[in-house]
């Protein structure tokens, strides 16, 4: 059964969209948004596009995660795994990135993000016909990551951003709080270090959601480019070779960067709140 599921996946994964157009497959274009449902309410633009639509499969597959594996009373196979994802994010990334009085607060925002960035970065490597485009009437089936998508990182690393502020003033107070961003040095080095410590705060937020852009959008455009020679060179002799090496960065991808990307992204989580509950440690 296993066998069969990554043949078709492969099947899907060697025909995406745009090849279709022989001589002509332009990887890049696999990434571009195109609204689907019109909505402008006023200037801000709500419409939803196919990155909206992976990021709503997306967190419906995160919560039934949560009740399938995580709800029961009897130990099983299923209540294992669940209990082992617990594990992970509770000693791996709440308590390595949290004070003790803060973990029941914050443990289930950081567990949250680590299982729903799982569960969209592992959506965008299962072939869906949700590309946008038809062949005879017939969706085209390919791969898209909404986490390969700017936005949806950048939206991902202000809710951090934002709730490590928020978090650092309310324990603190705003005085402490901002004064702890300073480090004890000369006061004529001030007018150079205020700004960088400022700079340094915001470079958080960037390195956050540009590491996890970066990433996937790096993953699917190495698969769909190696398949892509296939159409661009018009031989369907190259598949010998261009397969087997979409093949391994398929795997490479599914099995390393998901869950690895994922984790770090919680755990910087945990640790950028952390340092601004107890900014001394």
């Amino acid at each position: 059964m296993i066998r069969r599921l990554l043949v078709a996946a492969f099947l899907a994964l060697a025909f995406p969209a745009s090849a279709f157009a022989r001589g002509t497959f332009d990887p890049s274009k696999e990434f571009e948004q195109h609204e689907w449902v019109l909505i402008h309410l006023g200037p801000p633009d709500l419409s939803i596009t196919k990155a909206v639509v992976y990021l709503f499969i997306g967190a419906l597959l995160t919560m039934l995660m949560g009740l399938v594996l995580m709800r029961g009373k009897v130990l099983n196979r299923r209540l294992t795994i669940g209990e082992q994802i617990y594990e992970i994010a509770q000693t791996q990334v709440a308590e390595q990135g949290l004070p003790t009085r803060a973990i029941g607060r914050w443990f289930p925002y950081v567990a949250t993000l680590m299982l729903f960035i799982w569960v969209v970065n592992m959506l965008g490597f299962v072939p869906l016909p949700l590309t946008g485009e038809t062949w005879h009437g017939i969706p085209l089936w390919g791969i898209y990551a909404a986490t390969s998508s700017l936005s949806v990182t950048l939206a991902l690393a202000l809710m951090t951003f934002v709730f490590t502020h928020v978090e650092g003033i309310r324990a603190n107070g705003a005085v402490r709080y901002f004064k702890s961003w300073i480090p004890e040095v000369p006061k004529a080095m001030l007018p150079l270090i205020v700004p960088l410590e400022i700079l340094g705060q915001f470079m958080r937020l960037i390195s956050l959601s540009v590491r996890l852009y970066a990433n996937m959008l790096a993953g699917h455009m190495l698969i769909l480019t190696f398949l892509g020679l296939m159409f661009v060179l018009e031989s369907v002799v190259l598949a010998v070779l261009v397969v087997p090496a979409a093949t391994l960065f398929y795997l490479f991808e599914v099995i390393i960067v998901v869950s690895i990307q994922a984790f770090i992204f919680a755990a910087l989580s945990a640790i950028y709140i952390g340092s601004a509950i107890e900014p001394e440690h």
